[in-house]
């Protein structure tokens, strides 16, 4: 089989161009060398935003472009993003009031039409947004919304391979060439696919990749690392506080998993992809970030667990890290049969990223294609809001219990359906391996989602792992390796 197009890399960017080209009627086959989201896609800090600081180096269109992408995601995956008020404290010697509430104004209108409420003033009846606050007076409360970021990635996996796409994980990419008007490339697995053109959405390896395709660029990345910190639940409320730092970086302050505060991220160069390690220095910056404005304090020994990924962002000359820019640049290689690579991007903006790319490619490749996914659902979404989704699902089946509905619907929302078609109490389920996640559940992970490791499980396809101890895992492990296989849904 010659296949249309060989994506390298399964993050948010390889599986969204995946699922833009597989509706597209491309052939298509994706190729992670390790679990998808297994790296900068799990790492990040979580948000569908457009980008409010973004606008302090006039990156008006970018702003725009991803808070239209925020639009159109809160339609498509209700189940996996939720909408969330931030609260912005005010600090005048950082920025003066004025500047901050036009910057407001500005983003508002950037979003053009929105069901999200418009940004306003932290008023005094705002206790609760008020409450954990010490020494700062008056601020402002904007919106923006939450992703499970590997979710996310994943269900851009899922309708690809619903649409013809092949996903292949654990499975790496050794080498290829071009011949002729395709590319011979060689797999861990053992396969010699050839493909009629490449994407190159490796991430933190796009210029490794590039080397070994033996492809020159006139593109550079900067590898800049993001660290975030968890500690106990710090206040009540589902709202996030984003707090202005003497160095004019921001630090968010977000709910996480109901029983924890996230609080991050920091901007660090580092020289090599496999560097993504929070290192105890990020840790006294974020916790001492958080103690400017949280009247109780947050300390390193708060500190239950880090963690750190590294973005490949493309290089515009910035010397400020934070300055580099987060847009996106993709570049063609038409020296024979195309590579596409791409540098830099966000999970907001990968939708956007893929419409842009399968058109080139198919210019490249003189196919007609045509944008497939802006008003398009993921799979187990659903037309309505996720309380009502989990309404649903606490009335079809009762003996889940809230936690575990709420978790399993966030998760998957409509696919529940089919996971419990035939399930009408916890006994089908089979055996409970711990935080309510069961036999039936893990083999569903490993059967529909690619999940091969406790990991995948524990870690990506839900955040178990935050809650449950060894004897767990070994159980999970066990039910990798020795469950029977789903039966397959009639098609």
């Amino acid at each position: 089989m010659i296949y249309d197009l060989l994506v390298v890399g399964g993050g948010i960017n390889g599986c969204a161009i995946a699922r833009e080209a597989a509706l597209n009627g491309l052939s298509v086959l994706l190729v992670e060398k390790d679990d998808l989201a297994s790296h900068t896609s799990s790492a990040s800090t979580k948000l569908i935003h457009g980008g409010l600081r973004y606008l302090e180096h006039y990156e008006f269109r970018l702003v725009r472009e991803a808070l239209h992408e925020r639009e159109r995601l809160l339609k498509a995956a209700p189940h996996l993003i939720r909408p969330m008020a931030f609260v912005l404290p005010h600090r005048h010697a950082l920025r003066p009031r004025l500047m901050v509430r036009a910057g407001l104004l500005l983003y508002d209108l950037l979003a053009g039409r929105t069901a999200l409420p418009r940004s306003r003033r932290l008023r005094g009846k705002d206790r609760t947004y008020r409450a954990p606050l010490g020494r700062h007076e008056g601020g402002f409360v904007y919106s923006d919304a939450f992703v499970d970021d590997a979710r996310l990635t994943l269900a851009n996996a899922i309708d690809a391979a619903g649409n013809g796409a092949e996903i292949a994980t654990r499975n790496e990419l050794l080498s290829a060439e071009r011949v002729g008007d395709l590319w011979h490339a060689t797999l861990s697995d053992g396969r010699t696919v050839r493909a009629r053109a490449m994407v190159n959405a490796a991430g933190p390896w796009v210029r490794h990749l590039l080397d070994r395709l033996n492809v020159a660029t006139r593109s550079g990345v900067r590898l800049v690392k993001g660290s975030h910190i968890l500690v106990p639940r710090h206040y009540s409320g589902d709202h996030a506080y984003i707090l202005q730092q003497p160095d004019r970086r921001i630090v968010f302050a977000i709910p996480y998993e109901r029983d924890f505060t996230m609080i991050g991220t920091t901007d660090v160069p580092v020289e090599r992809p496999e560097d993504a390690a929070c290192s105890d220095a990020e840790v006294d910056y974020l916790c001492e970030a958080a103690s400017r404005y949280f009247l109780a304090g947050i300390a390193p020994e708060d500190v239950l667990y880090r963690w750190s990924g590294v973005r490949a962002l493309h290089d515009d000359g910035a010397d400020d890290p934070q300055s580099v820019t987060r847009d996106y640049l993709l570049e063609v290689d038409a020296e024979g049969p195309p590579v596409l690579s791409v540098f830099g991007g966000k999970i907001t903006t990968a939708r956007a990223l893929a419409e842009e790319a399968v058109a080139q490619l198919g210019a490249a490749l003189s196919v007609a294609t045509q944008p497939k996914t802006r008003e398009r659902r993921f799979p187990g979404a659903a037309p309505y809001p996720f309380p009502r989704m989990l309404h649903a699902t606490l009335l079809y089946w009762p003996f889940l219990g809230e936690p575990r509905a709420r978790r399993m619907t966030a998760a998957y929302g409509g696919a529940l359906g089919e996971m419990l078609s035939d399930v009408h109490n916890a006994a089908q389920m089979g055996a409970d391996l711990g935080g309510g996640l069961t036999e039936l559940e893990v083999r569903w992970m490993r059967d529909r989602e690619w999940a091969r490791t406790t990991e995948d499980v524990l870690w990506r396809r839900s955040k178990l792992g935050l809650h449950l101890g060894p004897e767990a895992v070994a159980r999970v492990a066990a039910c990798l390796r020795d469950a029977p296989p789903l039966a397959r849904a009639a098609q």
